[in-house]
């Protein structure tokens, strides 16, 4: 089953610019649980975008041979930038430092020239993106400086080289939008029950079993709030609902317990991620 996402452009300043509301290092820990949850993620890419410099297209492109070196992303395609009438560019061209090149048509007037003034000829760009694309996509080339993809000289790129790899090692902050949606797309756990007695304290557990196509895990959690959790992943299911808001969620929770942040960032909940508990 295919994943399509527009990361558009692999540079943080510019996915602001473009207001996207997510950054390169968001959209590297996202499409790692989409490959581990053995979805296909294939990415639409921009270049050409107003005031985008040779640098950041460089940099963009570094930034794509990562992600998909790293297996996290399986297919993508490169398309130039191009001004609609309408868009919130189109709307406001000065803005975004462009000048547009309205002409006299009757009928439509969609797609406009117009020139940037970082005075850029990206199309210059389209050849060497696409061929790299390609062997990416083929799992090769990686090795090769960024350099050889082009017939032009290009400016180093400024990424390291683990960038992305070290993305994918931060710590999950622990700050969730309200409006967030929560689903989850792996299977039902085996559920086993089980009590543990400790300096004569005994508590009633639940062990969840977990598996996909690789991988088995094993969480534990108290009997009340396990079999609470179980009933919220039978909703959570595409095939049943859109998912649920982080908030609703929460309200739910906390009709019941106490302090849901303390549950849902918990290490065994944390661990679901990876197998499914996506937060969009």
């Amino acid at each position: 089953m295919p994943y399509l996402g527009g990361l558009e452009v692999a540079s943080d300043r510019l996915l602001k610019l473009i207001d996207k509301g997510v950054t390169v290092e968001q959209v590297a820990q996202v499409t790692r649980y989409f490959t581990e949850a053995d979805i296909m993620v294939h990415s639409y890419l921009m270049y050409g975008y107003p005031s985008q410099t040779l640098q950041e297209t460089v940099d963009s492109l570094e930034m794509v041979r990562q992600l998909f070196e790293l297996g996290i992303i399986q297919s993508g395609f490169w398309h130039q930038f191009a001004l609609t009438a309408h868009s919130p560019i189109g709307l406001n061209p000065s803005e975004y430092g462009i000048t547009p090149n309205y002409k006299s048509i009757s009928f439509a007037n969609n797609d406009i020239d117009f020139t940037d003034r970082t005075g850029i000829d990206h199309s210059q760009f389209s050849y060497g993106l696409k061929k790299s694309l390609f062997n990416f996509m083929h799992g090769i080339g990686f090795d090769m400086d960024l350099q050889e993809w082009f017939d032009f000289d290009i400016p180093q790129t400024t990424i390291p080289p683990f960038y992305i790899e070290d993305c994918l090692e931060t710590t999950t902050a622990f700050k969730i939008k309200p409006s967030a949606k929560i689903v989850w797309i792996g299977h039902q756990p085996i559920v086993k029950s089980i009590t543990k007695t400790k300096k004569g304290f005994t508590n009633e557990l639940l062990e969840l079993t977990f598996h996909d196509s690789t991988e088995t895990l094993h969480i534990t959690l108290n009997k009340a709030e396990g079999t609470w959790f179980l009933e919220q992943l039978k909703q959570l299911t595409p095939s049943t609902t859109k998912g649920l808001s982080y908030t609703a969620l929460k309200t739910d929770y906390e009709s019941q317990f106490e302090d849901f942040e303390l549950f849902w960032f918990s290490k065994p909940v944390l661990k679901l991620n990876a197998f499914g508990l996506l937060v969009v």
